[in-house]
């Protein structure tokens, strides 16, 4: 499967590619949201966004807002250094919302595992 992370700090994108790499995905990363954009409109077979919350000019619940206003109806994970709760209330209909700390080695491939089960 075909993940897109987008992460404005290059180390912790790099983590997480990482990470889902070790699991068997195959691996784009994006430094912003119009990277992000370029990217799935470059590469159609992007099943996954896995997203940092927050990043300079458009943050990862406007990046999920976008997709959807453009009829991508994407799996879409939220990783961010503050409350998971409070972005996920942010915008209820993301499909996870994760700390970013050094427990995603196990709590990513989970919520992946549990977001495709439901979209499928």
């Amino acid at each position: 499967m075909q993940v897109l992370v987008v992460d404005d700090d290059p180390l912790a994108a790099e983590m997480i590619a990482f990470v889902l790499e070790d699991q068997g995905y195959q691996v784009y990363q994006a430094e912003n949201a119009v990277a992000a954009l370029e990217l799935l409109n470059e590469q159609p077979a992007i099943e996954l966004v896995v997203s940092d919350m927050n990043m300079p000019l458009v943050s990862g619940v406007e990046l999920y807002r976008e997709l959807k206003s453009q009829g991508r109806n994407l799996p879409f994970i939220l990783l961010t250094g503050d409350d998971p709760e409070a972005a996920r209330a942010e915008e209820p209909a993301i499909d996870a919302c994760l700390m970013k700390d050094f427990s995603m080695e196990e709590t990513l491939p989970a919520a992946i595992a549990k977001v495709m089960a439901a979209n499928r």
